[in-house]
């Protein structure tokens, strides 16, 4: 089993406690992902102290105000660290007036595109209240770059991002009673194209809601992804693993 997106500097514990409870649970694979330079170098210094842990880098959609060219070096650099196996999380986020402006936005989403496609490795989207804009400008830019859609949040055009091929990645939110419309996705994803993850500390399971999320709890998620799908975890856990071991060729345990 493994989470396919988690932030292990935002979450309370020691990524040592954070690192041993998933262990414990059967997490075998952890991808902790940046959203800012600093969280990009925290992500990176977790990946180089546990060998199951490895990292995205980039810069998300509220960060991005202002994004440069010296913000694009950056991020080349820490791309090119042995445990970075992404690029993001990044897109489009409209959700709230203060965020960025669009075009920073859209500047910083083409830049990591193009870091995606130059480094070879795939792309985590970020996008909320931006589907349509996030979808276009992959449409544009993406083409050839593998993409993960990550915390998926459009159920209704689920069809549209699996025929680009893009992996879907299902978040605790998955789990919410009020979640119809992301359950029936979950069960309608092929098999190859399913991640599951946390997105620690945020969007804790329901069996756990009342608590900050960690990346052990990813097997409440797993399980209720199972459960629609009619499958017993560990057969799902063992196919997400060789998808996650595929999309960010990171080593099988």
């Amino acid at each position: 089993m493994i989470d396919s997106h988690t932030h292990l500097d935002l979450c309370e514990p020691p990524d040592a406690e954070l690192v041993a409870a998933a262990e414990a649970a059967g997490v075998t694979r952890i991808l902790t992902v940046g959203i800012d330079g600093a969280s990009c170098r925290a992500a990176l210094a977790a990946a180089e102290d546990f060998p199951q842990v490895f990292a995205a880098v980039g810069r998300h959609p509220n960060s991005a105000r202002g994004f440069d060219d010296a913000d694009l070096a950056e991020l080349s650099a820490l791309a090119a660290h042995e445990r970075c196996v992404a690029i993001g999380e990044t897109g489009l986020d409209f959700y709230r007036d203060s965020a960025p402006p669009a075009a920073d936005q859209e500047r910083a989403f083409a830049a990591q595109i193009d870091l995606a496609r130059r480094t070879g490795k795939p792309l985590v989207i970020h996008t909320r209240a931006a589907e349509r804009p996030t979808l276009e400008q992959l449409a544009a830019e993406a083409d050839g770059v593998s993409v993960v859609m990550h915390c998926f949040s459009m159920p209704e055009r689920l069809g549209e991002c699996l025929r680009r091929g893009y992996a879907i990645s299902f978040a605790g939110n998955v789990t919410y009673p009020s979640a119809t419309d992301l359950a029936d996705a979950a069960r309608a994803v092929p098999e190859e194209s399913l991640l599951v993850e946390t997105d620690a500390p945020f969007l804790s399971p329901q069996p756990v809601r009342r608590e900050r999320n960690q990346p052990a709890y990813v097997a409440r998620t797993l399980e209720f992804v199972a459960s629609l799908r009619g499958v017993e975890p560990p057969a799902l856990g063992a196919a997400v693993a060789a998808n996650g071991a595929r999309i960010f060729g990171w080593p099988r345990p």
